[in-house]
């Protein structure tokens, strides 16, 4: 696991995300407009389903250590915008709460219990943040106005991304690889591909030579990982396949 922000960090970065993400909704022509970032979806889509998992994982956090995870609220929000946007900020603070309320080590139900990114609340909150990063810019791309991502924020996106969902032992089914990302901003990573599994770490000089690499801003390399941009968005060297392989891969643990 990739060093990242103390816990306090985590939660003001989940708040102040969380505040530009209804910026960006309130600036959007409406709650109709389509998400070009997430196909079919509205912009009151959008919001519903981050207001809906903030809530289901303020749940999972105060439930504790459990073999499996409450069940997700059913109850739709409102559609009129302030509304709306009331309750999204009730969503996150009532995560926030919880959070605050059960400390950084709080074991928890997790669907990352396997990789390497810890399955407690310190796990939770960190997932959170990148979570309202990303689809604040959805948002934002919704609304016409999409504005650059706190470098920082963007590269621990990077390395939380590989942690929780580049991370398991499920053995790999091709060819043993190495992919190596690399920010422009000065922070690389390795993900390592064989049949132990998926295993990410930060760059070394005494590395594996990469099967495949990918080259951009932090920013560039976390929506790239979360399928907002494409290959063809990066510079790029090696075997593209990989990165082919590896989008396509489910693995089963």
């Amino acid at each position: 696991m990739t060093e990242s922000p103390e816990f306090p960090a985590l939660l003001h970065l989940l708040d102040e995300r969380s505040a530009a993400f209804r910026s960006a909704v309130a600036a959007a022509p409406g709650l109709d407009a389509p998400v070009p970032s997430c196909p079919g979806w509205t912009l009151f889509d959008l919001v519903r389903h981050l207001g809906t998992g903030q809530r289901w994982w303020a749940a999972i956090v105060a439930a504790g250590p459990a073999e499996a995870p409450p069940a997700k609220d059913a109850a739709e929000p409102p559609r009129e915008l302030e509304a709306l946007l009331s309750w999204y900020a009730e969503s996150n603070e009532l995560l926030l709460r919880t959070l605050r309320e059960a400390g950084p080590d709080r074991a928890c139900w997790t669907w990352w219990s396997a990789g390497v990114s810890p399955a407690n609340a310190w796990g939770v909150a960190r997932r959170r943040v990148h979570e309202v990063l990303v689809h604040t810019y959805d948002a934002q791309l919704a609304a016409g106005a999409v504005q650059p991502m706190p470098a920082d924020v963007a590269i621990d996106g990077v390395a939380e991304f590989l942690d929780t969902c580049n991370s398991t032992p499920a053995a790999w089914p091709h060819e043993a690889a190495t992919i190596h990302y690399h920010a422009t901003e000065g922070r690389s990573w390795l993900l390592t591909l064989d049949d132990t599994g998926a295993w990410p770490a930060p760059l070394t000089d005494d590395a594996a030579p990469a099967s495949a690499s990918a080259t951009g801003t932090a920013e560039q390399l976390l929506l790239f990982v979360w399928g907002r941009l494409t290959l063809s968005d990066l510079k790029t060297e090696g075997d593209q396949r990989v990165f082919e392989q590896l989008i396509a891969w489910e693995p089963e643990e």
